[in-house]
């Protein structure tokens, strides 16, 4: 060969290198994904009518390809996604398929359990399904289908689809899994994330192996101790009925101590914001001074399980935010410093992502109109309950396995509803008002400050400083506004307030309330239409902290919100010249939005330290105090007014404790309660209440907690369970 020959082959050999390259960005850039979506390779996804649809099949419908859905038409995603990964169930993953293939594992190992099986389904696939729940929720999971040997084979299938599809600059796909854990039907769930799929495990570790999220972490560190890393990404805590987000005892009523905080932090950077079963951000029980809390609140039970409403405390990330500022300051970690993603959690691989391009999201269950306006129930839940899916956002160099997983870990991702906003957000202590406005800002920001995810560092000025920028995605609602959203703690107890930190047009805020007035709405709900003639395309801003207190943790994050534009159920309600249908968990209007991932503030303090900055149980017991009994407690409240003043806040409640159970906030500060909106405002509610083992316990907002009252000398203290080994509150009887 001529030495022009060689060189003209090492030069191709050049090129092609550097084609295959995925394009570095120095700056990062917003990498648009999905992060949790099944397949008829899932169990349920099969039983609701998916009898077609495999891993690969999402995978070209995520880059851009027209595929069938299991109705019987064809679809195709509005705009193609940047990375993905196929989260199949863990349990019986793949079975009915290895049942029907007379060459799998399944058959050959267990040719009456597939034959059942495949018969199972064939006749009422849904049955089917409910069997093999069962069979998990018992604890008598059938062994057959659980052999490694069995179980291992399919595994090995969704990874290769996963290779096959990764176009490193292109589309990245991951190795992953959903371990579905679903004690007395509280949805406990976790997507597993590999950053390498050389290297996985021969089987996923499933709730069949365990139901506990204990033994899933140790399980993930051993993997990680292998020199396989990789991540979990909670999803759907709305569902979990308190359980996602302990914050005193687990789902087994162990404790919550450090080392489980620890193992949770190690393992689970983020957590899933939205999805088709609606948002776990915030419920207006919980954050009743939100005005945009009502968004896409989805209560049911997992399966269809019975029981009364779910409990929200422990259930919602921004509270579990702030309890884990408290926890950080009792335990000296915290286990909720996470990030946000988004997700879909479709059972069919054809995700709606758009209100404009909704084709239902549970198989051959809700594939028509007709069906989703009709509100069509499976397992309880009903068509109309369902929303768009949301969207991960992750900020990376490049579009490459490593660098959308080096972005997932340092949580510098935020979740959408579904649109393509794209937002920057940082926090630092000296960024200036102009500084947005710069050319080499996002540059500047990296250098002096943190990106969202990130941990500020010790105070360099009087407040910190955040650098806001956001941008209408192109296909969707212009902006109404940018909002940061802050919670703090302070002896055991968290707050949060919200902030409006810039908008479009000439609005201004209310003197006395401080509300931004609302942006108006475009939406004609009779033709399921709106126009982009309000909102701005672009908010961008540098915000101070006005309430900043350097000696209290504190986090932050950013909410970006759309004008109002119409739900899919409009939508689709103005295609059959129906009105458009609203109830419980849904509007006829609805605001997109986008959630960062948090910015963190520390004190830097020993939680000895904390603990001076209120008065602790451990204290007052060295003190002499001594806890009451039941019939103490009977005698203190029973028939009497009670005035309970919390020492953090300085707020006065008279509290009447009736004689059959039923107790009822009269005053607070002196002030009536005796209207409507006072009870609202000041929790009033009336409500019941227990004495039993030493405690009083009674609901708030659906939650119930317990109150230790203790008597040191002629004084009586008490103390709340979910402010962590503080006593807040001072108790003496009405005068």
């Amino acid at each position: 060969m001529s030495r022009a020959s060689t060189f003209a082959l090492v030069l191709l050999a050049f090129f092609s290198t550097q084609a295959a390259a995925a394009e570095t960005f120095p700056d990062r850039e917003v990498f648009f994904g999905e992060q949790h979506v099944h397949t008829s390779w899932s169990y349920d996804a099969f039983a609701f009518g998916d009898r077609l649809t495999g891993p690969e099949d999402f995978y070209r419908y995520a880059t851009g390809q027209k595929v069938q859905h299991p109705g019987g038409f064809p679809v195709q995603i509005t705009k193609p996604l940047d990375w993905a990964a196929v989260t199949e169930h863990a349990e019986y993953m793949g079975m009915i398929q290895q049942a029907s293939d007379p060459d799998s594992a399944l058959r050959k190992a267990s040719p009456v359990m597939s034959r059942m099986l495949e018969a199972g389904a064939d006749r009422d696939a849904m049955l089917a399904f409910k069997v093999l729940s069962v069979s998990i929720a018992k604890g008598h999971p059938f062994e057959s289908l659980t052999d490694p040997a069995v179980v291992a084979p399919v595994w090995r299938k969704i990874v290769a689809a996963a290779d096959r599809f990764y176009e490193p600059g292109e589309f990245t796909t991951f190795a992953a899994f959903e371990w579905s854990s679903s004690p007395e039907s509280n949805n406990l769930h976790r997507n597993i994330f590999f950053r390498d799929s050389s290297e996985v495990p021969k089987v996923p570790f499933s709730a069949i192996d365990s139901e506990d999220p204990l033994d899933l972490w140790h399980w993930m560190d051993t993997q990680r101790a292998s020199g396989n890393d990789l991540l979990a990404v909670s999803h759907n805590a709305n569902l979990s009925n308190g359980n996602m987000y302990p914050y005193k005892l687990d789902n087994l009523g162990r404790p919550i101590d450090r080392g489980w905080a620890e193992a949770r932090l190690r393992n689970e950077p983020l957590i899933e914001m939205k999805q088709v079963k609606g948002q776990s951000e915030t419920t207006p029980g919980l954050s009743p001074n939100d005005e945009f809390a009502n968004y896409e609140v989805f209560v049911w039970k997992v399966l269809g399980g019975s029981g009364g409403p779910p409990r929200q405390h422990g259930s919602y990330a921004r509270q579990a935010l702030k309890d884990g500022l408290s926890m950080q300051q009792s335990l000296g970690v915290n286990p909720y410093r996470f990030g946000a993603m988004g997700g879909s959690d479709s059972h069919v691989s054809v995700v709606p992502y758009r209100q404009d391009n909704f084709f239902g999201v549970h198989g051959t269950v809700d594939d028509t109109i007709e069906k989703r306006m009709d509100n069509v129930t499976v397992l309880g839940l009903k068509s109309l309950w369902v929303s768009t899916a949301g969207l991960s956002a992750v900020w990376a160099a490049e579009n490459t396995r490593e660098g959308i997983f080096d972005g997932m870990r340092r949580k510098e991702t935020y979740a959408t509803s579904g649109v393509r906003i794209r937002l920057r957000f940082f926090g630092g202590w000296e960024f200036e008002p102009g500084m947005v406005d710069q050319d080499q800002w996002v540059k500047s920001a990296y250098a002096d400050g943190v990106t969202m995810g990130g941990e500020l560092p010790d105070p360099a000025a009087a407040a910190p400083t955040f650098l806001i920028w956001a941008l209408k995605d192109p296909d969707s609602g212009n902006l109404d506004r940018v909002q940061v959203v802050k919670g703090w703690s302070q002896a055991g107890q968290s707050f949060e307030k919200i902030y409006d930190v810039v908008w479009a047009g000439d609005r201004k805020t209310d003197p006395v309330t401080g509300k931004l007035p609302p942006i108006g709405s475009t939406v004609d709900v009779i033709q399921g239409t709106y126009t982009n003639t309000i909102g701005a395309a672009e908010l961008k801003t540098v915000w101070k902290d006005p309430d900043f207190d350097p000696d209290l943790n504190a986090f932050y994050y950013a909410r970006v919100l759309e004008i109002p534009t119409p739900r899919w159920s409009t939508i689709q309600a103005a295609k059959l010249g129906r009105i458009a249908p609203s109830g419980a968990g849904y509007t006829a209007v609805i605001q997109e939005r986008a959630w960062s991932s948090p910015i963190w503030y520390t004190p830097g303090l020993e939680p000895s330290q904390n603990a001076a900055q209120g008065r602790t149980i451990a204290e007052l017991q060295k003190q002499g105090a001594v806890s009451l009994s039941d019939d103490e407690i009977r005698n203190l409240i029973v028939g009497h007014a009670v005035v309970v003043r919390n020492t953090v806040t300085d707020r006065q409640y008279q509290v009447l404790y009736g004689e059959k159970g039923r107790r009822m906030v009269t005053a607070v500060n002196g002030q009536a309660t005796d209207s409507a909106q006072a009870a609202e405002l000041f929790h009033a509610q009336e409500a019941a209440y227990e004495i039993g083992n030493g405690q009083l316990t009674t609901v708030l907002d659906g939650t119930p907690f317990t109150i230790t009252i203790y008597r040191l000398e002629d004084k009586y203290v008490a103390a709340k369970s979910d402010e962590f080994g503080f006593a807040n509150y001072d108790v003496e009887l009405a005068p």
